[in-house]
């Protein structure tokens, strides 16, 4: 039949990327390190260093995953393309729908896993600390920020990322004027780094009695989660310390006892914060953490070696700064500005489908590297 037979073309079509995946993988590289790994494993002694153990558990684990997902793709094509080719031997339309849906999963796999081998930066497989900021425009704003902060926390859930709250500061009225979250997965921030940047929004605003259409922006800083094996040296003579009561979103959490702890760090004028955690000795190492990981990146960065350079990259969160805009009114549509890539789904968008934008940008720095790769050669 007709259906049947153009779906298994279809299907058919993606066999030589599932084939490229495995070497843009290093499928057999990995199986290597993860047989050489279980032989460290199996050594006498190799729990006297319980730390050092976690780490190489935990590193068996995630290539032990990556191999199991890209056999479990083979399976699924291998299964898709018999059930395709029964259902066309027998005739039977009522198997299209779910020829489809399984030719779709595929597909869908395929591009995800594809997507990882892009992921190849030092920091990338990090956790991701997620900063949000209001910018000018009072109650709009810090409403926009909070819908952003559910935005992120909805795309994490999509993923199956444990979300983790670091710091919350409420609106006068209503949303956040800041916040901090944690996101903890493999990848998390290579895929979130995207994302950082100020983010738009233009609607009726529901706080404007004449009923009148706003424009509100928002800012979002993305940094890897740094851990013990990375060395950030601070001097404690730059660090200035102040305590406060913490408090969550919508009042929620208050503790009595000043908690919460705000780090300035003098030479920059960085300033993390952390109300998480019951202690204030813990909330400090959590702001520590996350102030390393703020110095870390600007370390990265090219051409910041002094401190104004530092202070001069931070964007005005206004107009001309944005890497996204969401239009809720004349029209609905989320354009991101940087690889063009838009949709009309605005409802999905804001629920957390923001995958369609986390893949263009990343398509578009790999292909930006290769240019200049190419370039330099």
């Amino acid at each position: 039949m007709i259906q049947f037979e153009e779906l298994r073309l279809k299907l058919e079509e993606l066999e030589p990327d599932i084939k490229e995946l495995a070497n843009a993988l290093g499928l057999d590289k990995l199986k290597m390190e993860i047989e050489q790994l279980e032989q460290r494993a199996a050594q006498p002694g190799f729990w006297d260093d319980a730390e050092n153990s976690q780490k190489i558990l935990q590193k068996t684990g995630a290539l032990k995953n990556k191999v199991e997902a890209y056999e479990n793709l083979v399976s699924a094509y291998d299964d898709t393309l018999a059930l395709i080719e029964l259902a066309n031997e027998e005739e039977d339309l009522s198997l299209l729908d779910e020829a489809q849906s399984e030719f779709d999963k595929v597909k869908n796999d395929l591009d995800g896993q594809r997507l990882q081998t892009l992921l190849t930066g030092e920091y990338d497989s990090k956790n991701a600390i997620l900063t949000f900021h209001a910018g000018a425009g009072g109650t709009e704003a810090q409403d926009w920020a909070e819908m952003l902060y559910r935005m992120y926390c909805h795309w994490a859930e999509r993923h199956n990322f444990k979300v983790k709250e670091v710091d919350y500061l409420d609106g006068e009225e209503a949303g956040l004027k800041s916040a901090v979250l944690l996101i903890e997965g493999e990848n998390a921030y290579g895929y979130l780094k995207s994302e950082s940047g100020v983010h738009r929004l233009v609607r009726v605003s529901p706080f404007d009695a004449s009923g009148r259409r706003h424009t509100s922006f928002a800012s979002l800083e993305v940094m890897p989660e740094i851990d013990n094996t990375i060395n950030i040296e601070i001097r404690p003579e730059d660090i200035k310390m102040d305590v406060y009561r913490a408090s969550g979103a919508g009042g929620q959490k208050v503790n009595k006892t000043s908690s919460a702890v705000r780090l300035t760090h003098i030479p920059t004028g960085i300033v993390v914060a952390s109300q998480v955690e019951r202690s204030q000795y813990q909330n400090r190492d959590v702001a520590m953490t996350m102030l390393k990981s703020k110095l870390l990146e600007i370390k990265e960065r090219e051409h910041l070696e002094k401190i104004e350079d530092i202070k001069g990259v931070q964007k005005e969160i206004a107009w001309g700064a944005q890497i996204r805009s969401y239009v809720f009114m004349p029209y609905t549509m989320v354009k991101d500005h940087r690889t063009s890539y838009e949709t009309g789904n605005i409802n999905a968008v804001m629920d957390g489908d923001i995958d369609g934008f986390i893949n263009a940008y990343l398509k578009a720095a790999s292909l930006n590297k290769l240019t200049e790769d190419f370039t330099e050669e």
